[in-house]
């Protein structure tokens, strides 16, 4: 996206332990041993797409509502350093805090895009080369604009995957058992393509077992990880998006000989019940062989029932139920965001499953 390196340096490291010490590290608030990730830029500002099914303001919402139940301590203090395109971690680093690469800042901003003429045009086309903008949808057939060019990109894809990789290593640091990021879980990006309201796919941590409850599949991390151990419980019927995530796709493995992914296709309506029956013996089998060091979740809430773009039935109870289940097998373990288009109730689901965490 970006012309040449040397416009856009190297942003500065995050910080090694961003939750230690009892100040708690502005932005990042320690509570029982749970690291919290909050800030108040995690939101996109969609001033050219302020009908976006991806609203705008439900993490910030998120934050007000579980703040006012009196779950977050107050900190001050700088926030936690934000994700540059070239900040990856040595080899030699934690499991947990190795990424995807940031994508490169992209210059279009709204007025480029939008009111696109002369030289401006050769930077829509090289927006819409990653799939951002008004662009061919294969899947649907028709031209979309899920990926809207929004002002301040760049800062809010640096911010919310910046916001988990900070969680991460306050895992690593051994001092936590659990950290939450609701501003992640972007997990329909593949690597140089937006996709499915997703800039920056935040969530491909190597060497982890990753969970997913969100309705839709995780197209984006299964493509990065086809090979590693990838659990994905989710609406399918061929048709709903992605259209990928069938029962029949289990991953390459040892050359194919030995399945890594596992689908569990969901009819619509599923409720608390039948979800339950589901996950709970599934996720069990998956700790038992997989025996993974750390877990990565998730939490889409557009699997709970009235969310207007899947047909999922979850209950708030239900769906947090499940953040429960994981959490009892006693690993570290990354909570993230993800989906969820009824705005009350993502905000309500979130703040019930961080009051059961804390």
């Amino acid at each position: 996206m970006g012309k040449r390196r040397s416009e856009h340096p190297q942003a500065p490291p995050l910080p090694p332990e961003p939750c230690a010490g009892d100040d708690g590290g502005g932005g990042v608030t320690k509570q029982k041993s749970v690291c919290y990730y909050t800030t108040t830029h995690a939101s996109p500002t969609l001033t050219t797409a302020r009908q976006h099914e991806m609203v705008p303001h439900r993490v910030s919402m998120t934050h007000a509502l579980i703040n006012a139940y009196g779950r977050l301590a107050r900190r001050h203090g700088p926030s936690p350093r934000r994700a540059g395109h070239r900040a990856r971690p040595p080899a030699s680093s934690s499991p947990m805090t190795q990424t995807y690469q940031i994508p490169p800042r992209p210059h279009a901003a709204p007025a480029d895009y939008y009111d696109a003429t002369g030289a401006k045009t050769r930077r829509r086309e090289a927006a819409e080369g990653y799939n951002l903008g008004e662009v061919w949808n294969e899947r649907a057939r028709c031209v979309t604009n899920e990926n809207p060019v929004i002002d301040n990109l760049w800062d809010y894809c640096r911010r919310y995957a910046g916001g988990s990789l900070a969680a991460a290593r306050a895992l690593a640091s051994g001092k936590y058992k659990v950290a939450i990021n609701w501003s992640g879980g972007m997990h329909h990006v593949c690597e140089g393509k937006a996709g499915g309201f997703c800039y920056v796919n935040d969530i491909v941590f190597r060497r982890v077992l990753y969970l997913d409850i969100n309705a839709h599949h995780g197209d984006g991390v299964k493509t990065a990880f086809v090979d590693d151990s990838r659990v994905s419980f989710h609406q399918f019927d061929g048709e709903f998006f992605p259209r990928t995530g069938a029962a029949v796709d289990v991953g390459g493995g040892d050359n194919g000989v030995c399945p890594t992914l596992i689908n569990v296709p969901l009819q619509v309506g599923t409720r608390d019940g039948r979800y339950h029956q589901l996950f709970a013996p599934v996720v069990d089998r998956v700790m038992a062989v997989f025996e993974p060091d750390a877990v990565v979740m998730q939490c889409g809430a557009d699997s709970l029932a009235g969310d207007w773009l899947a047909s999922l039935g979850l209950s708030v109870r239900g769906h947090a139920k499940c953040v429960r289940i994981v959490k009892g097998y006693g690993l570290p373990l990354l909570l993230l965001g993800g989906g969820g288009y009824t705005i009350n109730h993502v905000a309500s689901c979130w703040c019930y499953e961080t009051k059961k965490i804390t």
